[in-house]
């Protein structure tokens, strides 16, 4: 039979080590292409390059024989899923997972998420997506504790499929041992409480650091920054129909044509 064909793509470069380990697992599960950003592209969120120059090339990260086909993008996280799907790759990818990113995208923080957003826009078109993360921000972070849960978590994914308008937002915890297991979850309810440092340069112009303390106001028991906080691995279906259902009937009330 032939290999399933895996979309592999990230938000902190095409040489950053947590897109490196995903590469390795990968290439054990099928046939890999890589299409990923040339420069780190964090906090992108979903944004698309519209009004410049969009570059593509192949490049050799990996010198080993076997080593997978890789492009470097200019573009985004979505700019990378874009021109995989539309120029670069001979046919329809089976799955495309992303990552696995050096820090958190649980909770809130999947809404600015370039590596979410690189699963999303392969979920939209219709192709299974996960994507990875590891609650560690260095660059020398270790990667070894996600393997077992990775290779799980899409071998699954490819036998059973993932529910249409969803895709899989998976978070390991920063840890020095194998996780508990693996938990599906909800989405905790958190924010940011933000501010900016404020600083002159020295040729007098004001400039900014966005910095901010992450507040969890949810204490449930079934959400990822629960299961992140007790050693599992966290698994949130993630839907991008942002449809409000509940609210129709209530809004719906108003006199809007009055």
């Amino acid at each position: 039979m032939k290999k399933p064909l895996i979309l592999v793509t990230n938000d902190d470069g095409i040489t950053a080590p947590g897109l490196r380990s995903l590469i390795k697992v990968m290439k054990e599960i099928g046939e890999v292409v890589v299409v990923a950003p040339d420069s780190p592209q964090s906090g992108m969120g979903h944004a698309i390059t519209i009004d410049s120059t969009l570059y593509s090339k192949q490049v050799v990260i990996d010198q080993n024989e076997g080593a997978p086909l890789e492009y470097s993008c200019s573009g985004t996280p979505a700019d990378c899923v874009k021109l995989a799907l539309q120029e670069l790759l001979d046919r329809k990818p089976d799955i495309c997972v992303s990552g696995i990113n050096h820090g958190s995208n649980s909770s809130i923080n999947v809404i600015y998420s370039g590596t979410m957003s690189a699963a999303i826009e392969a979920g939209i078109e219709g192709i299974p997506a996960i994507g990875f993360s590891l609650c560690d921000y260095s660059w020398e972070a270790d990667f070894q504790y996600t393997t077992k849960a990775v290779r799980k978590i899409v071998k699954e994914a490819l036998e059973h499929g993932i529910p249409r308008g969803t895709v899989l937002n998976v978070n390991f915890p920063k840890t020095d041992s194998e996780p508990k297991g693996i938990k599906v979850c909800r989405q905790a309810r958190a924010n940011w409480k933000e501010q900016f440092d404020k600083r002159t340069s020295p040729t007098g112009k004001d400039y900014y650091w966005l910095s901010g303390v992450f507040e969890l106001l949810d204490k449930g028991e079934d959400t990822d920054e629960w299961a992140l906080a007790n050693g599992y691995v966290s698994v949130v279906p993630t839907e991008f129909d942002l449809t409000a259902h509940h609210a129709i009937g209530q809004i719906n009330n108003w006199n809007l044509n009055e």
